[in-house]
């Protein structure tokens, strides 16, 4: 026996050896590997196995990651997978052996365990070679027991588990692997983790669209990751046009360097180069850019920028130009392809502003520096001279041909349009021919088709030029550099409509010929600088407004009444004072009109208030205008719109803004219209936003109204009406991002908003319906996820500027009497609300309370803020009571309780009546407070006790409980008496009861269900229920 000891501690130290010598470096792997191998030939598998096995324990142990261990599990795992051909039988029992090995170090229950056999495993299967001999019964149990580990707690371990798993889920047989990834992806929070994964999906349809959502996560890590998988795995051909567009627009805009860098690799190395073979049109082939123009720009500005694009003249304008002496035409003209137009346009582009640039820079430089400038410039001007056509006349017949083509050439045409600002309109030759070719732009009527029912179909949006924004911007860039003179375009655009209006003032146009008309009227409105140069011209503004703008407004149809509310927005934009029909015009397209002609009532009107100032609109009304929004208002009753008399009169005697927001009362606003991009909620938000950001820039809006309209905005943000409204949710991001930062006045705000938000969405309180225990979950965690978003809010710090603005006044002024509004302000109003509940409350109040306590718990107050300390410190005293049923509650209470007793300078010192009533205005919070009240704290009121005689426990658990019988009597004769009993003894039971409660290990749930019983009443029954039971 003392043989066999000794030869298993040889074996041991022979292994040991091995393991240090690996340890210490890589380089002498290959032949400590052969020493191993030998040594496992030479004697039984079982006895080796034991010995290894052994010896490989410490590393199980080591949580650290340093390199000696990283060497030996690479170790290893390489020997592991070493195969001897002379003793293949023994190298699978070892391998066989020592997988189930690691197996059973997968279940352990020591992290560090786990961790490493999920390494050495992920190791082996990613070196094992692909014809080695393993049962598949052992494969089966090795993929089994790595996936459970997928789900493991710890990220390292879900690391190398799914690490472990890449190899197979390649594979048809397993493609349970490939559907645990992309569960795992969706929910993973760790961003290794994600990366792991995003790196062992294989290409596939299913895996490419899961992998381009991951160019929007968060970390930047994980977005180069797959930036990096779509490069190498998923050729160009392999996308649809959708996914190589997304993922562009995506990698371009990215916020991180790295990832922007990342897409450009991808663009240049993979797309360009190996796909295109450098030739950027065929890139832009593959993008579609007619539909997704906007990508195909920003991905040949890229290519310019980084210099990807080798710029010759061998592309020209002038090639689409081959001259014919035979016709009489001149030229004859050959289409042009969607993407060479693009390119040029943007090529040209480019020349133009980098011979600017470099023309600057040689002008603001002096010797060979300016000539190197000059020279650059120079070649940039001469490349682009030879891109241009040679004349404007050339110019006009190329986007002539194109745009007789028809609706499918626009694209083009309007590409070649936009060139115009680069040619030279200094000759007067080409200016004529290019004046009349403007005149014929402005006067061609909008593309329409007719139906299956004869009907006649706008093509476009129906109140831009052309039909789209585009086409009126490139034609309006046109008009101006034909038309460079002062007032030369005003006159122009004028004498155009007042050939356009003759019809429209006859009553013999059609709905077409008014549209083309009013998308005219709006160019000329959007792109002059005041009515004062329409003097004296074709059409003066009264004509335009009284004979073409407010007859539009009242047309039948529905699309004629929308272009004409988008002028009578743009003109009263101009207008030093505003008319009053223009205004009444408004506000009853606003009330009466259908979804798209409210919708574009609501941006006039909004764009008139932040423009003028509301004030100036309704003085504009010539009436007196009742408003609720006056000084101390905090409630805002709902305008009737169940009026549906002809007479808007009663509609209109009230303010504008208290009429903008009553649209967000009525019920057709809410909804999108399938055809329409946006809806009249919206619109109104987006303008609230804007008025409540730069509220100083209009005093005439009571700063009472401030928290009803940030309450009304808030609601909307975490609303599930508004869920399918991606602009508004958009717009009210920024909105709160940038909104608490801008000044302290609008913390004070926040803080106001607070109760009056949380109230409007909480089930059950204020008239807000609840309904199915589901529902009134679902609510409750909304409100409380509004609840940390404001408080998130009022805790972003000032912008730079601001908190320098605020010391200077603070310097000047004695501030002894302000408050800072801040998270103090926050913790009075939910304080003065908790208290303005009754002990008795509803499950609803209840957990509406309870709930709203969670955050005032989380505030932090400043030792600088002396009197809101010592009126915190007053309203928590009280608050004990209403919230004693809640023992977690209580404890956080207590805890607020003695940090602000430690902040207050003078704990002893009461608060004055005069400087609490103050405050409490200035919050606008209603409470009573006792000026003689003292700040000592005091515990909560304990639950009252029940008058139910008690009954006598069961002698079988007075033997269980022999030891202590005499403190059981005791007890049980102070509890028979409840009516003469002492504060004292009151507490002392308090204790006993709270021992149960502690005892029995039940949750109070902030988020419980309607039906559940009042707090006071469960305290209670714990308390007794053991007693009372038989």
């Amino acid at each position: 026996m003392a043989v066999e000891i000794s030869e298993e501690k040889l074996l041991m130290q022979k292994i040991a050896k091995v393991f240090n010598d690996a340890l210490a470096s890589r380089a002498s792997h290959i032949r400590k590997l052969k020493d191993l191998s030998a040594l496992r030939s030479s004697i039984p598998i079982a006895q080796f196995f034991d010995a290894f096995s052994k010896n490989l324990i410490p590393i199980f142990n080591t949580q650290r990651r340093i390199a000696s261990v990283e060497r030996m599990v690479q170790f290893v795992a390489i020997f592991a997978c070493l195969r001897d051909p002379n003793n293949s039988e023994d190298c699978d029992a070892f391998f066989e052996q020592f997988l189930r090995f690691l197996i059973v170090g997968t279940t352990a229950a020591g992290r560090t365990a786990r961790f490493r056999a999920c390494q050495i495993i992920s190791e082996i299967i990613m070196r094992l070679p692909d014809d080695a001999e393993v049962s598949s019964e052992l494969w089966d149990e090795v993929i089994d027991c790595i996936k459970v580990r997928v789900g493991d707690k710890a990220p390292v371990i879900r690391t190398y588990s799914i690490r472990a798993l890449s190899r197979f889920a390649n594979d048809a047989e397993n493609s349970d692997i490939l559907e645990l990834f992309l569960q795992t992806l969706s929910s993973e929070q760790n961003p290794d983790v994600r990366k792991t994964i995003l790196l062992s999906l294989p290409p596939s349809n299913e895996t490419s669209t899961a992998i381009i959502n991951c160019t929007l996560d968060v970390n930047e890590s994980v977005r180069k990751a797959a930036y990096c998988v779509l490069a190498s795995k998923f050729p160009l051909q392999s996308l649809s046009i959708k996914q190589r567009t997304i993922i562009l627009q995506r990698g371009l805009a990215d916020r991180s360097p790295a990832v922007t860098k990342e897409c450009l690799k991808l663009l240049k190395d993979e797309w360009l180069m190996k796909s295109c073979n450098g030739n950027p049109i065929e890139l832009l082939k593959y993008l579609d850019v007619e539909t997704y123009e906007s990508i195909g720009v920003s991905v040949m500005e890229a290519l310019l920028k980084s210099g990807l694009v080798k710029l010759h003249g061998g592309q020209s304008i002038n090639q689409f130009l081959s001259s014919n002496s035979n016709t009489t035409e001149g030229h004859d003209v050959q289409q042009v392809d969607a993407e060479v137009a693009l390119y040029l346009r943007t090529l040209c582009k480019h020349l133009q502003t980098e011979a600017q640039s470099k023309g600057s820079d040689a002008a603001m430089t002096s010797g060979t520096e300016a000539a190197v400038y000059a020279s650059e410039a120079s070649d940039s001007n001469d490349l682009l001279e030879k891109i241009l056509p040679e004349s404007v006349s050339d110019y006009i017949d190329l986007i002539k041909s194109h745009i007789v083509a028809g609706q499918s050439n626009r694209f083009i045409a309007r590409q070649l349009l936009i060139l115009a600002s680069m040619l030279d309109f200094s000759d007067s030759t080409n200016r004529k021919v290019a004046a009349v070719f403007v005149l014929e732009l402005l006067k061609s009527p909008l593309d329409h088709e007719v139906d299956d029912d004869g009907n006649k179909v706008v093509i476009g949006d129906g109140i831009s030029l052309g039909g789209e924004l585009d086409w009126a911007d490139a034609v309006s860039v046109l008009a101006k550099k034909v038309h460079a003179s002062q007032g030369e375009f005003d006159e122009i655009i004028l004498g155009v409509i007042a050939d356009l209006a003759i019809p429209c003032r006859e009553r013999t146009a059609d709905f077409l010929e008014w549209m083309h008309c009013l998308s005219v009227i709006g160019l000329l409105l959007e792109h002059t600088k005041s009515l004062r140069g329409m003097f004296g011209k074709p059409i003066e503004p009264a004509e335009l407004l009284h004979s073409l703008l407010l007859p539009g407004a009242k047309h039948i149809h529905f699309d004629v009444q929308r272009a004409a509310i988008r002028c009578l927005g743009l003109f009263g934009i101009l207008e030093r004072n505003l008319t009053e029909e223009l205004v009444k015009q408004l506000r009853v397209s606003f009330i009466k009109g259908p979804s798209p002609v409210s919708t574009m009532a609501s941006k006039s009107l909004m764009d008139l208030a932040t423009w003028h100032g509301p004030n100036e609109v309704d003085k504009s009304m010539n009436t007196n205008l009742e408003s609720q929004f006056q000084e101390n208002a905090k409630t805002i009753h709902p305008v009737d719109w169940n009026n549906n008399d002809d007479d808007t009169k009663d509609d209109l005697e009230i303010s504008l803004i208290d009429l903008l927001y009553a649209g967000f009362e009525k019920p057709d606003f809410s909804k999108q219209e399938p055809d329409e991009n946006e809806s009249v909620q919206p619109v109104l938000a987006e303008g609230f936003a804007k008025i409540l950001l730069l509220s100083s820039n209009y005093p005439t809006i009571p700063v009472s109204s401030h928290p009803i309209l940030l309450s009304k905005l808030i609601s909307l943000y975490f609303s599930t009406t508004t869920v399918d409204f991606q602009r508004l949710k958009q717009c009210l991001s920024v909105f709160f991002e940038h909104y608490p930062s801008v000044s302290i006045n609008h913390k004070e705000c926040i803080c106001k908003a607070f109760i009056p938000v949380m109230k409007s969405m909480w089930p059950g309180i204020n008239g807000v319906p609840g309904g199915a225990s589901v529902v009134v979950s679902r609510m409750r965690k909304r409100a409380i996820q509004a609840s940390r978003f404001m408080l998130q809010m009022l805790q972003s710090p000032l912008y730079p500027n601001e908190i320098d603005k605020n010391k200077n006044v603070s310097e000047s002024t004695d501030c002894s009497d302000e408050f800072d509004f801040g998270e103090e302000g926050l913790a009075i109003c939910i304080a003065a609300e908790v208290l303005s509940f009754e002990k008795k409350k509803s499950a609803a109040e209840k957990a509406y309370v309870l709930a709203i306590c969670k955050v005032l718990v989380v505030l932090r107050f400043r030792e600088s803020e002396q009197v809101g300390i010592k009126l915190m410190r007053k309203l928590l005293n009280r608050m004990m009571e209403l919230v004693s049923s809640d023992k977690e509650t209580v404890k956080e209470v207590k805890q607020m309780v003695d940090h602000l007793k430690s902040l207050d300078k003078t704990p002893d010192e009461s608060l004055p009546v005069d400087q609490t009533n103050l405050l409490l205005e200035k919050l606008g919070v209603e409470v009573d407070i006792d000026g003689d009240e003292p700040l000592n704290d005091v515990e909560p009121t304990p639950v009252p006790k029940s008058t139910k005689p008690v009954r006598a426990r069961r002698r079988v658990r007075e033997k269980e409980l022999s030891s202590s019988s005499e403190e059981d009597e005791s007890m049980v004769e102070t509890v028979a008496v409840p009516v003469v009993m002492s504060v004292r003894s009151q507490r002392a039971s308090k204790s006993a009861a709270l021992s149960k409660l502690v005892s029995s290990n039940k949750p109070v749930k902030i988020d419980d269900d309607d039906d559940e019983d009042d707090g006071d009443e469960e305290v209670e029954s714990e308390v007794t229920s053991e007693d009372e039971s038989d």
